[in-house]
């Protein structure tokens, strides 16, 4: 097998967070993994990929050994996702620089819509081996 798959997310976003308890409710295999950027191992993680450290205003997946960030890291993730969801992989065909546009959109807003909490996400026991320290 291969390297896990990894989502890195912002953890004190309240939608970044909603999102991975969207994406653990329908994960078909429970094979992704999750870490809060803020995390020690979110840092690791983004270093190992040669990613920046401070961003806080991208979501990033971990598949087959390569970082993706953005809309391409949201669709990519949808193709490991049960019922409708892995036909919404076919919205890549969207010159990227428009599904980002649409992602910098919300991402810029996120705090504004849907808020912030002081601290990142503790996961409940039943989910705590799915994150990564």
């Amino acid at each position: 097998m291969g390297e896990p798959l990894i989502i890195l997310f912002d953890g004190v976003c309240n939608f970044c967070n909603a999102s991975v308890l969207f994406v653990i409710k329908r994960n078909k295999k429970k094979d992704i993994f999750f870490a809060p950027i803020q995390s020690i191992a979110g840092e690791a993680i983004l270093k190992r990929y040669g990613q920046p450290v401070n961003i806080m205003r991208s979501f990033i997946f971990i598949e087959n050994g390569k970082a993706y960030n953005k809309s391409t890291a949201v669709l990519r993730v949808c193709r490991h996702m049960r019922a409708i969801w892995p036909l919404t992989y076919g919205f890549i065909i969207v010159p990227k620089f428009i599904r980002d546009g649409i992602y910098d959109f919300i991402a810029g807003r996120r705090y504004k819509w849907f808020g912030k909490r002081q601290q990142c996400m503790i996961p409940t026991p039943e989910l705590k081996a799915r994150f990564l320290n």
